[in-house]
């Protein structure tokens, strides 16, 4: 699925960045619907595309290098808006007949540029001589740009640090404004797509609503379809979409692995039963899981067997519910994109609980992906304006394999107990200090540590538990939350005082860097 070709639409061409998903997300919320293809796949869907504008992306590799990656070299013949970013603009200038050199222009972190020129680019952001402050991340440097362009900015160490050729609207920045470390990089993509390019930002979730309903009722017809169910927001917003489009011709089968948290079974049912009214299968099959789970250790065995099992219980129920000819599923847009990412990489591991290539062959069900186009933040908003209350869209993520992988070692059902309660404390205390909006994922870890305390006149020797709390705009990188000492105080204290078992909590403030894709 892709957006209706009314929608004016911006191509990003993939070369391999660690942040190219952050230039998409910042194109997104200006309003304007776009795609990221990989380099070498962009041939292929350019004409049915048939983009508004091109964004390069960044990437590893040099110019300077015979295999490294090109743009083909239609994009520049098309008659459009074309932004080179880092490796874009290396690109533009390697390929329209100017020089890069490589291997010892290093510049990483934060930049001042100077706006030399007037441009549209930069409106709103600074006149000439400007100093603005960026994020850089190159190896190699242009030293001369193509006939036609002319440089808008410098900085100390990259001469030509933003060029245009504005009879051709093909830009280039050396600098990487997708990130939050060039402050008003957002602005510099607006510009690029509203001002150069004219878009006018027509991608609405009202919009995307209305047309999703048509799509699904187009794609299912008079089909039955079933829809995994695990008490997640993506599941559910996709649930309540496609029973928008055709009701009850939708079942949805929740299986309650015993690793959610505390009392989420029962508002997933309440919530799916009794206020949507949608058909629901609730399958308990937690000792199922903690069985197969007792005794393994191994972090990545663990999910294997979660998703083993997983499907298992999933496809047995399944198999009840006579002529079923359709699988839905929560798929968001991080994942296709990380399934034929041009750099490559663990994805293919890490997301392993994404069907994005199609399902084994033995399922016989064709699949229903209708947030396939979406970001986690755009699935929040389509699930508000389907009605969804904003304090259930909004929750933290929680991963597939649940609690299972925040507990370090073997999984026993007493552990399970504990995390699940001193989870569900963490989090009202963090509620009730009106924090919980401003923390993008907040969670406890039962540490395999046990360490010795006092508690009142007796020794004790019990569990560690790890408090964990970030903030991120993207799930992409983020930085550990400045928790109010206070919180924390309370947060510890009853935690201590009420779940048995744990005389010690800590703090987590390690950050995420750019490029991992979960947060466990």
């Amino acid at each position: 699925m892709t957006a209706e070709p009314n929608h004016q639409r911006v191509l990003i061409v993939d070369f391999g960045s660690q942040v190219t998903q952050l230039i998409a997300r910042r194109v997104r919320e200006s309003g304007v619907y776009c795609e990221i293809h990989p380099y070498d796949k962009v041939e292929a869907i350019l004409d049915d595309f048939a983009p508004a504008a091109v964004i390069l992306s960044g990437g590893p590799a040099s110019t300077t290098e015979d295999e490294s990656p090109r743009a083909t070299p239609r994009l520049f013949d098309l008659g459009v808006p074309v932004l080179g970013v880092c490796y874009g603009e290396q690109l533009i200038c390697a390929q329209l007949g100017g020089k890069v050199e490589g291997g010892h222009h290093r510049e990483f972190g934060r930049a001042e540029i100077v706006i030399t020129r007037d441009s549209p680019l930069f409106a709103g952001i600074g006149a000439v001589d400007h100093r603005e402050t960026v994020w850089m991340s190159h190896g190699d440097r242009v030293v001369a740009i193509p006939d036609g362009f002319e440089v808008i900015a410098t900085s100390t160490g990259a001469p030509f640090a933003a060029i245009a050729d504005e009879a051709r609207k093909i830009y280039g920045v050396q600098f990487h404004p997708e990130v939050a470390h060039t402050p008003r990089g957002a602005q510099l993509l607006k510009n690029f797509t509203h001002g150069v390019a004219g878009l006018t930002g027509d991608w609405t979730m009202a919009a995307f609503r209305q047309e999703m309903v048509q799509r699904i009722r187009d794609q299912v017809g008079q089909g039955k379809v079933i829809c995994g169910l695990s008490g997640g927001v993506d599941s559910s917003v996709a649930a309540v979409l496609i029973h928008e489009a055709i009701g009850d011709q939708l079942t949805c089968v929740f299986v309650d692995t015993g690793l959610l948290r505390q009392n989420e079974a029962e508002q997933v049912v309440s919530l799916f039963k009794d206020h949507y009214n949608i058909p629901l299968i609730h399958v308990d099959a937690s000792k199922e899981f903690l069985g197969a789970l007792a005794g393994v250790s191994d972090p990545e065995t663990k999910r294997k067997t979660i998703g083993k099992l997983f499907i298992d219980v999933f496809d047995r129920e399944a198999a009840k519910i006579d002529g079923a000819t359709f699988l839905a599923q929560g798929t968001l847009y991080p994942d296709v994109v990380e399934s034929v990412s041009a750099r490559g990489g663990p994805s293919a591991v890490i997301k392993s609980h994404h069907n994005v290539g199609g399902l084994p062959d033995y399922m016989k069900l064709k699949l229903v992906e209708p947030l396939r186009e979406l970001f986690k933040d755009e699935v929040r908003a389509l699930g508000v304006e389907l009605g969804l209350a904003p304090a259930f869209v909004g929750r933290h993520p929680f991963p597939g394999p649940g609690l299972a992988i925040r507990i370090p070692g073997e999984i026993t059902p007493d552990k399970v107990a504990t995390l699940q309660k001193a989870d569900a404390i963490y989090l009202e205390e963090i509620r009730n200090a009106g924090l919980y909006d401003k923390i993008w994922q907040a969670f406890a870890v039962l540490l395999p540590v046990k360490t010795v305390g006092v508690m009142g006149d007796a020794r004790t020797y019990e569990d560690v538990l790890a408090l964990r709390a970030v903030t991120s705009t993207d799930g992409m990188t983020a930085d550990f939350f400045e928790f109010p000492w206070d919180v924390l105080g309370r947060t510890a204290t009853r935690i201590i005082n009420e779940v048995r078992g744990v005389n010690r909590v800590v703090y987590d403030v390690t950050s995420k860097p750019p490029g991992t894709i979960e947060w466990e």
